[in-house]
């Protein structure tokens, strides 16, 4: 069973209210800019045992009379196709499935802005989708001198050039599919449009990670610079709350080279800034609600360890650089971890050895360990599969849950018409295979019903997985990591 080392149901209560209290404070209108994920937070479930992905969207829906959401893509992101890479969809793709999620949960969505907007194909037909489904779409443009040259971010040729948002409630959330997206320069356009109009609105930010009152070389805020590695961010030591009031705390380098636009920004609405420092800026409660230090150490270790191997294989697919690896390697000694303190690793590895062809294993819910190995009828991580459930299910080793004469019609249709080499039967169709086993097989139905089980369990593979079994272990929550290099 896994140990949880947070309290969510306190978050939910404390985060809330602590919105509530700054909302009230600016007396009027606040916009909140939500960084990270909002609906399905995996990182921050990995690294605080105990909340829940979704757990951000239900403190909202607390609020939800006073919220309406505003959703920021870079239409740079949209026209080169980024990838959401938890999900392994397009950002675009990602600003539609948030919508109808929001949607399906009550919130209002009031628009879409496009960051950085200059013209591009893309961004145009992501605009025509949108409006197609009644959201209403607004322009936000690159601005010369962002974020240092105040003087002119923070004029008509600056932030003035921006569409101003159309809002109506007093809590406007800025979120977005992933970083980059120019939640925070949406914001403060926004309150340099609301002054020109005579609005007195305010700003905070909601951001996760780093956690600002933990130490800064905390595994879990070392775990966020992991999962940052590719994007140089950084955490620090906030210099101006240091300054302003002798405090130590901890925010990142994004944050604090932003944080003079906002002092001017400030200073032009109400004469003078009301925030001392980025850390002043923040709304995040997440650290109070730590219950067990430990196994959130420990989970953030894991993760880091985690990131690592999705670094090793992305530099050998050629989509990522060495400087990253590296830079995981040193979070990973300031932790004190290697990969022998993931314990599917040697599993994996050994078995590997045994057979001479490419492994998996899993380390299931109680602690114990199952391993697949490649044979004619299915890979490695298609074995692993079934022995989880046979495993879980408290089922005999040596039973087989999908017939040969069941497997065999599949390998037919893939080699002799389909076209595939390779007759060996992928994680998804091993499932559906399953599952119609699970018609007329009793035991095949109640491996099925073990599926959700495997949440939260660790794998790790010899060898670099096809995509197709890669996003079936996601599908299924499990941690995946892979060995850098590509089977037989």
């Amino acid at each position: 069973m896994v140990k949880h080392g947070y309290d969510n149901d306190k978050y939910l209560q404390t985060q809330s209210e602590h919105i509530r209290q700054r909302l009230a404070s600016f007396g009027g209108k606040l916009y909140l800019e939500f960084g990270g994920k909002l609906y399905d937070d995996n990182h921050a479930a990995r690294v605080l045992p105990g909340f829940q992905p979704d757990s951000k969207l239900r403190m909202l829906l607390q609020l939800k009379d006073q919220v309406e959401m505003v959703i920021a893509i870079n239409a740079a992101d949209i026209e080169k196709n980024k990838i959401r890479g938890d999900l392994g969809i397009t950002y675009d793709r990602d600003v539609i499935r948030l919508i109808n999620i929001f949607r399906d949960f009550g919130l209002y969505v009031s628009s879409v802005v496009l960051t950085r907007y200059a013209d591009q194909p893309g961004a145009r037909a992501f605009q025509s989708r949108l409006e197609s489904m009644g959201v209403k779409v607004y322009h936000h443009y690159a601005i010369a001198g962002y974020p240092s040259d105040t003087a002119h971010i923070v004029s008509d040729e600056g932030f003035g050039k921006n569409d101003y948002i159309e809002t109506t409630r007093e809590l406007v959330v800025v979120t977005a599919p992933g970083p980059g997206s120019g939640k925070l320069a949406t914001c403060l356009s926004q309150l340099y449009h609301e002054h020109k109009r005579g609005v007195q609105a305010g700003y905070a930010k909601f951001e996760t990670f780093p956690v600002w009152n933990l130490p800064l070389n905390h595994p879990v805020n070392l775990a966020y610079e992991a999962a940052t590695a590719d994007l140089s961010d950084v955490n620090m030591i906030d210099p101006f709350h240091m300054d302003a009031y002798g405090v130590t705390t901890v925010n990142y380098n994004r944050d604090v080279e932003a944080f003079p636009v906002l002092e001017a920004m400030f200073e032009k609405i109400w004469g003078e800034c009301p925030y001392k420092s980025p850390t002043d800026m923040g709304v995040n409660m997440v650290g109070n609600c730590i219950v067990d230090d430990e196994i959130c150490r420990e989970a953030s270790r894991q993760e880091i360890i985690r990131r690592y191997y999705d670094a090793l294989c992305d530099a050998k697919k050629g989509k990522l650089s060495e400087d990253v690896v590296y830079k995981l390697e040193l979070l990973m000694r300031k932790v004190g971890v290697t990969t022998e303190a993931r314990r599917v690793v040697a599993a994996a590895m050994n078995r590997d050895a045994e057979t001479g062809d490419a492994a998996a294993a899993m380390e299931l819910p109680d602690g114990t360990i199952v391993t697949g190995r490649t044979s004619e009828l299915l890979g490695a991580s298609s074995a692993l599969l079934l022995n989880a459930l046979k495993k879980i299910g408290g089922m005999p080793d040596d039973l087989h849950l999908i017939s040969a004469n069941a497997l065999e019609p599949i390998q037919h249709l893939k080699v002799d018409h389909l076209g595939n080499r390779n007759p060996r039967l992928h994680t998804d169709e091993t499932l559906i295979a399953l599952s119609i086993s699970a018609v007329s097989n009793p035991m095949a139905e109640y491996a099925m019903q073990q599926l959700s089980k495997l949440r939260g369990c660790d794998v790790h593979s010899s060898v670099i997985l096809s995509p197709v079994d890669e996003k079936t272990f996601k599908r299924l929550g499990v941690h995946l990591t892979c060995e850098p290099r590509y089977g037989a």
